[in-house]
């Protein structure tokens, strides 16, 4: 986000409160135009001068002296960067209106009394994520004016979060918290319209920041703020066209439309076609396939035509801003006639014209739109496909093919030169790659579900505070150790300019330092079972909470079940522990850093033993929501009775979900099997767009016996199932599947017949009908129409499920995953920046990569809050290329299923070999996608 370190500073100096170089930052000088040269008093200015009036983000009012034809893109004493800018107020016959100043036009053809006005600097454009500005003092400036919209009521927020942001003012005003200090600088200083309210919670909250620096302050009123919904929204108050009062804004991503404080509709400019007003108009055209063909325009009518003109002008400026980089060329200008507003902005938008004036928005790719702060690649993303739509498993990730080309690949390759070569620096990477990835996993609970239970009212408060309560100081905790491992790897890499003098090709300090403030955090984590539990028993009870759980696993940011992020803080501990034994293995006893890192490991492993027993059985309580979610027919996976019985490893421990084929009258029907320590379940696939599967027999372990029956059947990879109820017959897709089903299958028989436990809890009534078979009868299903009918009228009441669970790649690509397969995936879980190719492209295109739950997840970059894609592994090989791909580059591994080719480059020998361990932990063993039916199609089998 380098482009926009817009600042402005002559009105304000850095001073010694940050301690950093000057900056110009990006500035609107014309190329060969000095900045220190011109920033001096107006009497050097040539020509009539002119004083103005300005007041400065902290509120301090100063005089300029300029000249009367001055603009803001020339050199003058009134510097102004992109990201800020000067407004004023305008009064009209009908209200007074804020207005930029524009930066290529007189002040004087601008303002009728320069003189007697007041300039405000204020920011003009607020970036998505305002934290990742480069410049310190750019950030202070930013948190600045988040301290003025804060006490002019424009941030709204509850009082807590209201509080949280005044004490982080505080502590950035003056320091670490005193009693006497603080109640003196609230008296004297207002930073919120109810502050004697809150002023007590303030200071509890001021008490917590204790050797937190002023730039640290800025970082967190920034990243408290931009999660705000009305975080940098302006409101233009207008009409629809029914005459509902309503409010208009414009943000990075579009337009927004209010109706009071509440955002009711988001028109993303990649909906946007035209933009323009008419007198007192204003509207929106929006591509056909956005509303339909005879619904394609939006019309608002506002107070006057100069507030319409106003809000269109920014909206220009906006959408230049974020979205275009190239400046056209400004056109001459018509000698007799001229039709349409003269305005341009220095992004210039294109097209303008109408009756009064438009702006055409131009079909930029979601993906090759380029700007000084382009849209956030993820957030495009979310405008290719409609409501309703998932892919299925089997399609490839639709991702374009930005960066293929020879600059990327240069800018690679003397990446690799520059960078260190050592494996300790790649192992260390790992650790930081992964974490920011942990860290956003702990922002789906933290800040994106706490938004949607706050909203609706829809958790009780005694959970709220036991879910927050634990996952809050941990989130905390590793945002100042990720902040920590950057900085290292910047040392390292020798990227970074601080003066700090040492050796710090090293990671085992911090490593050492932090999983020793970690054992503070035991108490929370093991606290993890009791959240998991209660929230679950609170989802059922609740109705209104059960529809927000259920709506928020829709959202694209929750990319994996709700409750699997609840786990990731006990998972992290297994992460740094391999990854910490790595290093270890890699040191030799003498190496400076070997005593630190086996310190740091001896300190991790401590912590993970306690915890692990607590890991192993909140995954497989997580993995029987989840299930439970995904099935119709059966109420009681997460039953009292059957998770008790879960420390003794029988009654309700998940063992393997897979596809089998079941011998019916039809012939051999796909089945998808669920293998449970007290009973095997089968279930056939809904045919709506829930993805659900509906349950058709429950067949208990005890006294259950499996026999291969090749032979006697004439059907490949074929065993049979006696139970006391009835018998089965099934198929896998290949010899490995039936030797893993029927492996599975014996042990966990073989555990119900030593617990000496019949459970009868789970024979559901509905499937009693078989009860009266003898068995040795062959079950032939045959599902009559009714049947069908009524599993389809009970998913049409569901939600829409997510494609890329385990379930629904284990049904697709006929295959299995067992419980140890997830535990190795959860060990085995990897981030970082890979190159990417298809099979017929010519370039390489740069993404971040995360591998969790058998999948790749791929975004633009690590900032981003959801994933443009997602590629499920499971049948998927890995291999390296063959002389025929025609790859010529090292570190290229390459995924295969069926026609689906890929090709990843890593950056090094060892994230190559991470990348090929890790996929490989995910993807099939060889045979396991062999043919299980004839060319000529299911066999037909006859059954008495």
């Amino acid at each position: 986000m380098g482009e926009i370190e817009g600042s402005y500073r002559v009105l304000q100096t850095p001073g010694t409160r940050l301690g950093a170089q000057f900056n110009a930052g990006i500035s609107t000088l014309e190329p060969g135009q000095s900045l220190s040269g011109n920033m001096v008093s107006g009497s050097k200015s040539h020509g009539r001068g002119l004083q103005i009036r300005v007041q400065g983000l902290d509120d301090s009012q100063e005089f300029f002296d300029i000249d009367v034809s001055c603009t803001l893109s020339i050199p003058s004493p009134l510097c102004i960067y992109t990201a800020l800018s000067l407004q004023f107020v305008t009064h009209l016959e009908v209200s007074c209106l804020i207005v930029w100043l524009e930066p290529t036009k007189p002040i004087m053809k601008q303002v009728r009394r320069p003189a007697n006005t007041l300039f405000r600097l204020s920011v003009k454009f607020f970036p998505p994520d305002p934290g990742q500005l480069q410049e310190e003092y750019t950030r202070y400036l930013f948190s600045l004016q988040m301290k003025r919209d804060l006490m002019e009521g424009r941030l709204i927020c509850t009082e807590n979060t209201g509080a949280l942001l005044a004490s982080h003012l505080v502590q950035s005003e003056i320091g670490d918290y005193d009693d006497i200090a603080d109640r003196d600088f609230l008296r004297m200083n207002k930073l919120l319209p109810y502050q004697e309210k809150v002023q007590e919670r303030i200071m509890e909250l001021h008490r917590r920041h204790l050797g937190q620096t002023p730039a640290e302050s800025d970082f967190q009123i920034l990243e408290i703020a931009r999660k705000l919904e009305m975080y940098g929204v302006r409101f233009h108050p207008a009409a629809d066209r029914e005459g509902t009062k309503i409010n208009l804004a414009v943000a990075h991503m579009g337009l927004q439309v209010f109706q009071g404080h509440t955002k009711i509709n988001t028109f993303n400019w990649s909906k946007i076609r035209k933009l323009s007003f008419k007198r007192k108009r204003f509207l929106i055209k929006l591509h056909p396939e956005v509303h339909g063909p005879h619904q394609d325009t939006l019309e608002f009518m506002m107070a006057s035509r100069d507030e319409c003109k106003i809000f269109w002008k920014i909206c220009v400026e906006y959408h230049s801003f974020f979205r275009l980089f190239d400046q056209p060329q400004p056109k001459s200008k018509a000698i007799l006639f001229t039709r349409g507003s003269s305005f341009r902005y220095r992004y210039k938008i294109c097209n303008l014209s109408s009756t009064d004036s438009v702006v055409d928005s131009p079909q930029l790719s979601p993906f090759n739109s380029k700007g000084p702060l382009c849209l956030s690649p993820s957030f495009q993303m979310s405008t290719l496909s409609l409501p309703g739509q998932t892919p299925s498993p089997l399609q490839s990730p639709i991702l374009s093919e930005v960066g293929s080309n020879a600059r990327l690949e240069e800018e690679e390759e003397g990446r690799r030169k520059r960078f260190p070569t050592d494996k300790a620096y790649f192992i260390a990477k790992e650790i930081l790659t992964t974490e920011r990835t942990y860290l956003k996993d702990l922002e789906v609970i933290t800040v994106w579900f706490r938004s949607a239970v706050i909203k609706d009212n829809a958790m009780p408060e005694g959970l709220m505070t036991l879910l927050f309560s634990n996952i809050d100081p941990i989130y905390e905790f590793h945002r100042g150790f990720l902040k920590e491992l950057d900085q290292r790897l910047a040392l390292w890499e020798g990227r970074s300019n601080a003066h700090v003098k040492g050796d710090y090709q090293r990671i085992g300090d911090v490593m050492l330092r932090n999983m020793c403030a970690l054992k503070e955090f035991t108490s929370y984590l093991q606290k993890h079972d009791e959240v998991l539990t209660e929230l679950e028993k609170a989802t059922k009870r609740l109705k209104k909470l059960e529809t927000v759980y259920k709506e928020f696993e829709l959202q694209k940011v929750c990319y994996l079940p709700l409750n699997t992020f609840l786990l990731k803080p006990i998972q992290r501990l297994m992460h740094y522990k391999l990854i910490l034994e790595r290093l270890c293995k890699h040191y030799s006893p003498a190496h400076r850093d070997h005593d630190d890192c086996k310190e740091a490991l001896k300190e991790v492993a401590e912590i993970a033993t306690q915890l692990q027993s607590s890991l192993i059985r909140l995954e497989n309580f997580q993995k029987l929501t989840e299930l439970q979610r995904d099935l119709i027919g059966i109420e009681n996976l997460t039953a009292p009775g059957r998770v008790s019985a879960m420390e003794r490893r029988v009654g309700g421990e998940f063992i393997r979900e897979g596809c089998l084929f079941k011998l019916t009258k039809k012939g051999l029907q796909q089945r998808m099997f669920f293998l449970f320590s007290d009973m095997l379940l089968y279930t056939s696939k809904g045919v709506t767009a829930t993805n659900q599967f509906k349950v058709h027999g429950q067949l208990p372990l005890y006294g259950m016996i499996i026999e291969e029956s090749e032979n006697e059947w004439s059907v490949p990879h074929c065993f049979t199932i006696y139970s006391a109820q009835r018998t089965i017959v099934v198929a896998a897709s290949s010899k490995v599947e039936m030797g893993k089903w029927i492996e599975d299958l014996n042990m966990a028989i073989d555990l119900a017949k030593k617990s000496q436990e019949k459970s009868s809890i789970f024979l559901d009534a509905e499937l009693g009908d078989h009860s009266n078979r003898s068995s040795d009868e062959v079950s032939l299903e045959q599902e009559s129409e009714d049947d069908m009918n009524s599993s389809r009228t009970s998913l049409e009441k569901q939600t829409h499920h997510r494609a890329n669970t385990t379930m629904h790649v284990c049904w697709h690509r006929n295959t299995s995953v067992s419980m140890s397969d997830h535990s190795l995936a959860v060990e085995n879980q990897l981030s970082g920046y890979l190159l990417r190719k298809f099979k017929n492209s010519n370039g390489w295109q740069k993404l971040w990569v995360v591998f969790t739950n058998f999948c790749l997840f791929f975004y633009k970059t690590h900032q981003d809050d959801f994933p443009l894609a997602s590629l499920p592994l499971l049948g998927y090989t890995v291999s390296t290329p063959e002389e025929s791909d025609s790859i010529h580059k090292e570190y290229v591994f390459k995924l295969q299923f069926k026609s689906h080719v890929y090709f990843f480059r890593a950056e090094s020998e060892y994230t190559f070999e991470r990348w090929m361990e890790v996929i490989k932990s995910a993807a099939s063993t060889t045979g396991r996608m062999s043919l299980l039916i004839p060319k000529g199609g299911p066999m037909e089998i006859n059954g008495n």
